[in-house]
């Protein structure tokens, strides 16, 4: 029987590449993003590369509009997603108080109150059944306080610690929540964001394919938390050691 996944974000970065690897893996799918010409364009080319069934649904997860219309649709009894990726995010890249508020507050509407309504609509149906999986794309950015980007680290952090507590409440449900953290991955993430990445060394630099690949096994070995690539786990795990004083003062002399 085909399991349908439902990926958030699904036109673009990362949540392109898991509509991708989940279709070759011959999971149906519901892809979610504002864009309807890239929607349509998206889901046309997964049909016939991969022969699955693909629907969209435009919405703006912003609203409270876009958001009810995807927690309907992942808590219809008939059509039932048996894996939600909540992938949609946006970044400011601008210390706090420079942006416009409205963008602020855009922020946390996509990368929290999202989320969180898509989990919740996700977790009543996937708890009825018995079976299901949640994975949210956090970052590591949320290990650590980036002065240049507050919003977003801290949006991050509430992804992660959500996720991992929420996978401690659903333990012997048959439901598992994972949160995958990737570090600078090649996508178009930073250029949406107007960012100048030029400082991030090469070596710190991800490939979609492999954050998506080894986030998605993590996921199915009901990891809660996944940190893709042997550097990013090890500077995480750095980072948690560390006296919170002496990592403020490694983030202000990096400027990050």
């Amino acid at each position: 029987m085909a399991t349908t996944a439902l990926v958030t974000g699904a036109t673009a970065g990362l949540g392109a590449e898991f509509a991708r690897q989940l279709a070759a893996a011959k999971h149906d799918l519901v892809l979610v993003a504002r864009d309807e010409t890239r929607l349509a364009a998206t889901a046309g080319d997964l049909l016939d590369a991969h022969g699955v069934q693909v629907e969209t649904l435009s919405a703006d997860l912003a609203t409270d509009e876009g958001q009810d219309a995807v927690a309907a649709r992942l808590g219809d009894p008939e059509r039932p997603v048996d894996l939600l990726v909540n992938n949609a995010g946006i970044g400011t890249y601008q210390p706090f108080g420079t942006a416009d508020w409205e963008l602020e507050a855009r922020q946390l509407d996509v990368n929290v109150r999202a989320v969180l309504h898509l989990s919740h609509a996700a977790v009543r149906a996937m708890t009825a059944r018995g079976s299901g999986r949640v994975l949210n794309v956090s970052s590591v950015a949320g290990f650590v306080p980036r002065s240049g980007n507050a919003t977003y680290s801290a949006s991050k952090a509430w992804v992660t610690m959500f996720s991992e507590a929420l996978a401690l409440q659903l333990a012997g449900t048959g439901v598992t929540v994972t949160a995958v953290c990737p570090g600078f991955t090649h996508t178009e993430f930073h250029e949406r964001a107007s960012a100048d990445m030029s400082g991030v060394p090469a070596r710190m630099w991800l490939e979609a394919a492999d954050v998506v690949r080894e986030g998605l096994a993590d996921a199915v070995a009901g990891k809660p938390v996944s940190v893709p690539s042997k550097r990013y786990k090890a500077l995480v795990g750095v980072s948690q050691t560390l006296p919170r004083p002496i990592l403020r003062e490694i983030m202000r002399r990096r400027g990050m």
